[in-house]
């Protein structure tokens, strides 16, 4: 059994025991986390295909640790124009381990009880996703008198 579940922006082929690095979120290592954007689900021969999210299933988790992956180097270069530039990073990572594939809403609910630092991750996507923009002021440009021509005669 396997599913594909959506989280920080990519698509996840996950299996039950399955150690999973995904993008940073927040969350405390040994605390259980459920993904219910389940994109597709197979068991065997039955496949389940939601538009977009299959209803009522989930991924159960437990985060492992939050760590730091391998540093990549960038180098801009400009040929001829005396110009390299060199920067690395480090992207932010948080390992989980994949613990059940099931239905969905009261396996949210009995591992939302279960302890009080579970957290439902696609409440928190939601949450940063759902918040309102706020415009730009519109800053006004003091007027510029320009000097007066003086007149000819």
């Amino acid at each position: 059994m396997y599913a594909v579940i959506a989280n920080g922006g990519k698509q996840y082929k996950v299996t039950e025991g399955q150690l999973l690095k995904l993008e940073k979120f927040v969350a405390e290592p040994g605390s259980r986390v459920v993904f219910d954007q389940v994109l597709m689900l197979a068991d065997g021969d039955d496949i389940k295909v939601g538009a977009p999210f299959v209803d009522k299933m989930s991924v159960t988790a437990e985060v492992i640790e939050h760590g730091r992956d391998k540093k990549i180097k960038i180098i801009k270069f400009k040929r001829r124009k005396h110009h390299m530039k060199q920067m690395g990073h480090r992207q932010g990572f948080t390992q989980v381990k994949i613990t059940a594939i099931g239905a969905g809403s009261k396996q949210k609910m009995a591992v939302a009880e279960e302890a009080g630092t579970n957290e439902i991750v696609s409440k928190q996507v939601e949450a940063k996703t759902t918040a309102p923009k706020l415009k730009k002021a519109a800053v006004k440009k003091p007027a510029v008198k320009k000097p007066a021509k003086a007149e000819e005669e």
